[in-house]
């Protein structure tokens, strides 16, 4: 049998014989996914699904788990014109333990930079930065006896996966599947939902084309599930959909019941008080309201702020809180103690703050 090679003791000894430089210098060189630094990932196919989404298959490297569940999402950063730019995407594959490549699926958007950039202009053999499965967007394990997924739009990517999971463990529950789409041609995953269907019984399958159809009137939910209040619910697409969603269920009194995942940040915590913010590197001032993000005064100021996803997701945006204190813009918490790392794209100066940037 051939022997295992002991990575980590060679990588150890390396460290000693390549100082100044790390291993890891080295080894990149010879394949650009042998990195401990950071998390990479290799595209190895890009396969159209409609006329603007396509499903990317990533081949990530050392430091990569397989075991995400169903539903969650991943980061991704990729270099536009030079700079990285990160956003978070559903993993649309199952999870497979001895798997060798993750599945994410992207729909150009008219104003997304990365996302039109994933679609038409990414070439297999890419390197990308990846961040490890996060969300709470998931199906219990076993799950629910019956299930009501309502998706609009890519909002179909992370319910794909559990279908796709369900399906492969043979453990597919009385489910029913809502999907609204502008055209049967938008619609993503349209043969592979509607195969499925046939193959499993217990897989109810509806489809909304809302260019022909109008939008899904929640008062009309009867027509699809006439036993939807009994069942566990997963909700995923447009804001002003998820939104009619929400205030649906809890006029029903059912929040309990009902799970949400919105692509977009929702900053709803309570804002901070405004004030002045100093970043100490540059020697830069600017007065701001609660309202306006850290990073957003910086920008204001003229210091060369690092950034990502700017939507709290990737961590780019991370500096250090020298005095002060600063609000947490989605869920209201407070961060105030000197030395703190803080993310400036969601947060908002309470009072006067310094920053080490």
């Amino acid at each position: 049998m051939a022997s295992t090679i002991p990575w980590e003791r060679v990588r150890r000894a390396g460290n000693k014989l390549t100082t100044p430089l790390h291993p890891d210098d080295y080894l990149s060189l010879i394949n650009p996914l042998w990195s401990t630094r950071e998390l990479r990932g290799r595209v190895e196919k890009v396969i159209p699904e409609t006329a603007d989404a396509a499903t990317l298959v990533i081949r990530p490297g050392w430091g990569w788990r397989y075991d995400h569940r169903p539903g969650q999402y991943v980061g991704i950063g990729v270099q536009v014109d030079g700079k990285f730019q990160w956003r978070s995407y559903s993993v649309s594959s199952p999870p497979k333990r001895s798997g060798r490549t993750i599945a994410i699926t992207v729909r150009a958007m008219p104003e997304g930079l990365l996302s039109a950039h994933l679609v038409s202009g990414l070439e297999p053999g890419t390197i990308v930065r990846l961040a490890l499965p996060e969300g709470d967007f998931v199906l219990p394990d076993p799950p629910p006896a019956k299930v009501l997924f309502l998706v609009g739009g890519s909002g179909i990517t992370p319910v794909m996966s559990m279908l796709r999971t369900l399906d492969r463990r043979g453990t597919m529950p009385d489910v029913v599947m809502h999907y609204s789409s502008t055209t049967p041609e938008r619609m993503i995953f349209r043969d592979e939902l509607l195969a499925l269907s046939e193959k499993n019984p217990s897989l109810s399958f509806h489809q909304l084309h809302t260019d022909l159809d109008g939008m899904l009137d929640l008062g009309d939910l009867d027509r699809v599930a006439g036993d939807w209040r009994e069942r566990e619910t997963w909700a995923c697409g447009p804001g002003p959909m998820l939104d009619a969603i929400d205030t649906h269920w809890s006029e029903a009194g059912l929040e309990e019941r009902l799970h949400l995942e919105r692509f977009n940040l929702q900053l709803g915590g309570e804002g901070g008080e405004g004030g002045t913010i100093t970043f100490r590197n540059s020697s830069k001032s600017v007065e701001v309201d609660g309202a306006t993000t850290v990073l957003e005064a910086g920008e204001q100021a003229g210091v060369g702020m690092p950034y990502g996803c700017r939507m709290g997701i990737c961590h780019t945006c991370t500096v250090t809180l020298v005095s002060g204190a600063v609000r947490d813009l989605r869920n209201g918490d407070d961060y105030n103690q000197p030395n703190e790392q803080i993310q400036t794209c969601i947060t908002a100066a309470v009072g006067d703050c310094t920053l080490d940037i």
